[in-house]
C-alpha cells in the first residue's frame, strides 16, 4: 500500500544530509534509521554541499549574485520602450509609402 505524502522540515532535512556527510554510518543505514530512501538523502546531501558556499558570502557578493538590479532593469526597460517606439514610427512610414502607391 502507498505511503501518504510527507513534507519533511528544513532541520530534518539539515540533520540527514549532515548525517550522510559525516560518513560514520553508510546511506542503507541512513535510509533505515531517518526512514527516508537512499536517492532522497543524497539529493539533500547534494542541496547541502551546493549551498555550502552561501553562507560565507558577504552581504554585497550575495546582492551580486541575486541578478540585476531595479535600477538596470528599469534602464533597460526604457531602452526598449524606445527601440519599440522608434521600429513603430518606421514601420508606418513605411506602410504610409506602399499604400500611396
Amino acid at each position: 500500500m502507498k505511503r501518504p505524502r510527507r513534507n519533511h522540515t528544513a532541520a530534518y532535512k539539515a540533520k540527514v544530509a549532515l548525517a550522510a556527510l559525516k560518513g560514520d554510518k553508510t546511506l542503507a543505514e541512513l535510509s533505515e534509521k531517518y526512514d527516508v530512501h537512499v536517492s532522497q538523502i543524497v539529493q539533500w546531501k547534494t542541496q547541502l554541499l551546493d549551498g555550502a558556499l552561501g553562507v560565507f558570502l558577504t552581504p554585497a557578493e550575495k546582492r551580486e549574485s541575486q541578478g540585476p538590479s531595479v535600477k538596470d532593469m528599469q534602464a533597460k526597460i526604457g531602452q526598449l520602450a524606445l527601440e519599440n517606439d522608434f521600429l513603430a514610427g518606421a514601420l508606418g512610414r513605411i506602410d504610409g509609402a506602399s499604400a500611396k502607391k
